[in-house]
């Protein structure tokens, strides 16, 4: 599992939230669950330009037989600093 860092929205403003990448069904979005969950718990949003950046990620590694989570890794930068979504500022 690999942790990247995106840019949230809650309301106005963005802030940084942590997700995590594994090896999901290929019918399942990568981030459906982290998006529901910080939806109804939090009141926040994972953008529509991230989450489409992962799901074309997805498809990528599907039709390549790579794995999804080195395919981010290389794509994305390292775990610790991505930050697909935005500035991080």
């Amino acid at each position: 599992m690999k942790k990247f860092t995106v840019q949230c929205d809650f309301g106005d403003q963005r802030y940084p939230v942590q997700v995590y990448i594994g090896n999901p069904n290929k019918k399942t979005h990568p981030l459906l669950y982290q998006y529901l969950w910080l939806r109804d718990t939090r009141g926040g949003g994972i953008p529509t330009e991230v989450m489409e950046s992962f799901k074309k990620l997805q498809n990528i590694a599907a039709e390549n037989k790579v794995d999804f989570e080195e395919l981010c890794m290389h794509a994305l930068g390292s775990n610790n600093d991505t930050d697909p979504g935005g500035t991080s500022g």
